[in-house]
């Protein structure tokens, strides 16, 4: 019926407004279920399968443990918001039942304490007494036998809907979490959602609460746990990531800057893949945070990783302009300087991707070589030789050679 509603002219946010109005009005606790039902759908950062959305809704704030009885079943789940939720029959993912409602839901002030109510209910799960007795290391056993579908969603979220909206009770469930974060099962699940490893792979060093606070970029809390006795603000995880790694590349500027205060933090501290908080900002094109980076003492704007690629050499990879044009502005970037297989930032800015404005930006700025060979004997020209518009940006110049041999023999033509 929406389909046709939608395309006939009807002011569809009136017959929402009505709709809710309906809802509101139920009798008992249809009413609060109904609008709990719409904040999920319309406010969750993934759709939420059938079974993890009962169990959301069963969650009461400040309740010590999940009540089984409060499980409320699918149908009457569905039934309070009288149609506007649906079950997709191939994800078993509930849904609003048109793109429009989602759009009406979203609006400033239609469910305005929406990110607050998500947030409280998936601490409150989190910091349940069934779920902090979970083992760690069993976590890809836990959905299926120990029958809570809602941890996934709450472990991998609550951060997402509290930076939104962190009051103080907010604030107090989440500091209670992260205090015993390292043996917290979702702590595992943060870890295998930010680094995919082996399943069956040791649990041995974890992210830390920190890591976990300043991987959603949640200010207050990142302020509150570094000022708490034996907070190792360097700590790296199994793969060498630090707290400040994690809010670098994510882009999280509030918290990069709140570590940078602390003078015994390492700003320049790479992970087992060489990759420092720097290079993971420019290589993401978090142009606030490598400006706060570069200002900070102690960071080397051209230090390399394993492959031997720079902070420039991935912003040119990636097409980031902004941030190549302030590594750029320091005095001590090498614009060729070639990775372990001898290509430059500008090989990497003309291969394949034709990062057109970056590669001006090398050639004019950096004043890049254009016809710097890597260890095959190709040439930037020959490695843009797939994008036409960078063919013609460096044949234009008058010192490519366009017939370069590669070691087999190969031109760009």
């Amino acid at each position: 019926m929406l389909q046709k509603v939608a395309t006939t002219g009807v002011d569809l946010d009136r017959v929402y407004g009505q709709t809710l109005q309906r809802i509101r009005d139920q009798e008992g606790s249809r009413s609060r279920l109904g609008m709990e039902v719409l904040m999920w759908i319309s406010h969750a950062e993934r759709p939420l399968r059938i079974d993890e959305l009962c169990h959301a809704l069963a969650v009461e704030i400040d309740s010590r443990d999940l009540d089984p009885e409060n499980v409320t079943p699918q149908d009457t789940v569905l039934g309070s918001c009288l149609g506007l939720a649906v079950v997709d029959s191939e994800t078993s993912t509930v849904r609003p039942i048109h793109y429009t409602l989602r759009e009406y839901l979203s609006q400033p002030g239609v469910l305005p304490d929406a990110h607050r109510t998500l947030g409280q209910t998936c601490l409150t799960y989190l910091n349940y007494d069934q779920v902090k007795g979970l083992p760690v290391d069993k976590v890809d056993k836990v959905s299926g036998l120990e029958g809570m579908p809602f941890l996934e969603y709450a472990s991998l979220h609550w951060g997402d809907h509290a930076k939104v909206e962190l009051l103080d009770h907010a604030k107090s469930l989440a500091l209670k979490l992260l205090s015993q974060y390292d043996s917290h099962i979702s702590s595992r699940l943060l870890f295998n959602q930010i680094h995919n490893p082996d399943p069956y792979s040791s649990s041995h060093r974890l992210i830390s609460g920190l890591h976990c606070a300043s991987y959603f970029g949640i200010d207050e809390v990142v302020a509150a746990l570094i000022e708490m006795k034996g907070c190792n603000i360097n700590r790296g995880d199994s793969r060498g990531f630090t707290p400040l790694m994690l809010a670098a590349q994510r882009g999280n500027q509030g918290t990069v800057a709140l570590l940078l205060t602390r003078d015994n933090i390492r700003p320049d501290k790479p992970d087992d893949g060489g990759t420092t908080p720097l290079l993971g900002a420019s290589r993401n094109g978090h142009e606030g945070v490598v400006r706060l980076l570069l200002t900070r003492g102690g960071v080397d704007p051209d230090g390399s990783d394993n492959h031997s690629r720079t902070p420039l050499w991935w912003a040119s990879f990636s097409g980031h302009e902004g941030v190549v044009r302030q590594l750029l502005a320091q005095d001590d970037v090498n614009p060729d300087e070639p990775d372990k297989d001898g290509r430059t930032a500008l090989w990497a800015a003309a291969h394949h991707h034709g990062h057109e404005g970056v590669v001006r930006l090398l050639l004019v700025l950096g004043k890049a070589n254009p016809d710097k060979l890597d260890k095959g004997s190709k040439t930037p020209l020959w490695a843009a030789s797939r994008v036409p518009g960078m063919v013609r940006l460096l044949l234009a110049r008058g010192d490519v050679n366009p017939d370069r041999p590669d070691n087999n023999g190969g031109t760009p033509l």
